[in-house]
């Protein structure tokens, strides 16, 4: 038996994080008609950090967020965690995708995470988390210029980083993959991600938002001075709708022309001993991305497991939570990655396996798009990096929804939509295409590099 069938030999297909015996109760779902000035349709990050900073802004205004599940239980309790100042998908693609705008993102982007720390502080959420900082490690032929070219782009847009040798990067964390680093100390980490939803949760709560689990949307109907959302056992009349469901909106059909449910995959090891901790070095607990043309990225948590993901994966149609991600096999070549990656653990098991929709873009970064005459705004597209972006998001969607005065609006990124995807089968057969590509173009190049480069050229940042 392989390293990765005998360590996935006892995993359990579902969130490490949201394995936790103390998370909250669930608030009970809608049973009756009812009305409010804004109804938030999403208990993920955008959602409730939607909800709280609508709340700061105006403790009167009437607020119902609906979760058509738990809290936390959609892309809000999946991902790695790794939280930075960027808030579209790190600073590389916001100087492919708005070059022009790139210093006052960047700026905003301080400021956003700025304010996250501040929500935490001020309300005494605990969600574990660390501020070691953030390493892109370099892996394979080329990597070396990749880090340079990351290094010189950070340092232009005044970020505190420091470019890493082999030698220096392996005191930092011991892999015989890591050829060199960057590493990027300031305002950049590592957090619990369940937890700071459950946190965010409470917070809203305190605060008087209304909040209904369980309670999916099934349709919004609309007449002359207020829009209707219809739940199984509720209606609720609204003045204004933000829609924060990223890549659970995929189904609808505007939003699916621009937005791809991508699946990430992610596998927990157990707590690792003090001995395999020596082993691995770690000792600033960065969170780590990868230059692989398939990216994996890891990070420690509070316990000492290692989360390791990046593994992507399409269903037919969208599918946002097929049968077969609850397999062995779809983890199988990510175990075998993290053993390459950590070769001293062979004896390592995985305690957890998981995966989810996250909303593929061209531009792999929030857009938004409107309804009913700007009386519901679509606020989505993190395909990653969305733990503090949200926040940002959720901040200019309701200045859109509100039509605020905002500098913001005006950006490109908040008054344009990411480019159009092809539709099914063409999407299905390109994806699984694509990703194979990507899988093996470092071990077998061949056609792949070049199909990556034109899937590039159609818009889809892969490397």
């Amino acid at each position: 038996m392989s390293f990765a069938e005998t360590a996935l030999k006892n995993t359990i297909f579902f969130p490490y994080w949201l394995d936790n015996k103390d998370a909250p109760e669930d608030e009970p779902c809608l049973t009756e008609d009812t009305a409010a000035q804004l109804v938030i349709v999403g208990g993920g990050f955008t959602g409730l950090w939607a909800a709280i900073q609508a709340k700061e802004a105006d403790p009167n205004r009437s607020i119902i967020l609906i979760e058509a599940g738990k809290v936390a239980y959609g892309a809000s309790g999946r991902p790695g965690a790794i939280v930075s100042t960027s808030v579209m998908h790190g600073l590389s693609n916001a100087a492919r995708i708005f070059p022009n705008d790139l210093p006052e993102l960047e700026r905003l982007g301080q400021e956003n995470m700025d304010g996250f720390l501040s929500t935490l502080a001020r309300y005494g959420i605990d969600c574990d988390h660390e501020w070691g900082g953030e390493l892109t490690v370099g892996v394979g032929p080329g990597c070396q210029e990749i880090l340079q070219e990351e290094h010189d782009l950070n340092i232009t847009h005044g970020h505190d980083v420091i470019l890493l040798d082999q030698d220096a990067v392996q005191k930092q964390v011991n892999s015989p993959l890591f050829k060199g680093a960057v590493w990027s100390k300031q305002r950049s980490g590592t957090l619990n991600p369940a937890k700071l939803a459950w946190g965010l949760k409470a917070v809203a709560l305190k605060l008087g938002v209304r909040l209904y689990e369980n309670t999916p949307l099934n349709k919004v109907s609309q007449s002359r001075s207020f829009l209707t959302i219809f739940t199984p056992l509720g209606e609720i009349k609204a003045e204004k709708i933000l829609l924060a469901t990223n890549a659970f909106a995929a189904g609808h059909r505007r939003i699916r022309r621009r937005v791809a449910a991508i699946r990430d995959r992610l596998i927990a090891t157990e707590p690792l001993s003090d001995a395999q901790l020596a082993q691995v070095g770690w000792h600033n607990r960065q969170g780590v991305y990868d230059t692989r043309t398939q990216m994996n990225y890891m990070r420690m948590t509070k316990d000492n497991r290692i989360i390791f993901g990046g593994r992507l994966g399409y269903y037919f149609g969208n599918d946002v939570d097929p049968a077969g991600d609850k397999k062995v096999a779809p983890y199988i070549r990510l175990a075998e990655a993290f053993h390459q990656t950590f070769p001293q653990l062979d004896g390592i098991r995985f305690s957890h396996a998981w995966s989810g929709p996250i909303a593929l873009t061209t531009r792999m970064a929030v857009h938004f798009q409107s309804y009913f005459g700007g009386r519901m705004i679509y606020a989505g597209g993190y395909s990653g990096f969305g733990v503090s972006a949200s926040r940002f998001g959720a901040r200019v969607g309701l200045a859109i929804l509100d039509n605020q005065e905002l500098p913001e609006k005006t950006m490109e990124f908040a008054c344009t939509e990411p480019g159009y995807i092809p539709p099914e089968p063409f999407r299905w057969f390109g994806a699984k295409i694509t990703l194979y590509a990507m899988d093996t173009a470092d071990k077998k190049g061949g056609w792949r590099r070049p199909w990556i480069n034109f899937v590039e050229k159609l818009g889809f940042p892969l490397t």
